[in-house]
C-alpha cells in the first residue's frame, strides 16, 4: 500500500459547502488531495482558488516531463 495515499470517506470529489452554523467547505481534488475550509472568509478563499476539473497539485513542468 502506497504510504502516500489518503482515504477519504463520504465526501464525493468535487466542492461540498455548508452554510448552516459555521460555513465549512470540502474539497476532494481527483487526485484524491483533500482540503477543507472552516469559517466565512476561509470558504471564500478555497472556493475562489479551486476549479472543477484541474489539479492544481500537478504543475506544467511534470506534466510536460511525463508526456
Amino acid at each position: 500500500m502506497d504510504p502516500r495515499t489518503v482515504t477519504v470517506t463520504g465526501i464525493t470529489p468535487g466542492l461540498q459547502i455548508s452554510c448552516e452554523g459555521i460555513a465549512v467547505a470540502d474539497w476532494l481534488c481527483a487526485c484524491g488531495q483533500h482540503e477543507r475550509a472552516r469559517g466565512r472568509a476561509a470558504v471564500i478563499r478555497l472556493t475562489a482558488r479551486v476549479r472543477a476539473g484541474d489539479c492544481p497539485h500537478t504543475t506544467t513542468a511534470e506534466g510536460r516531463a511525463a508526456s
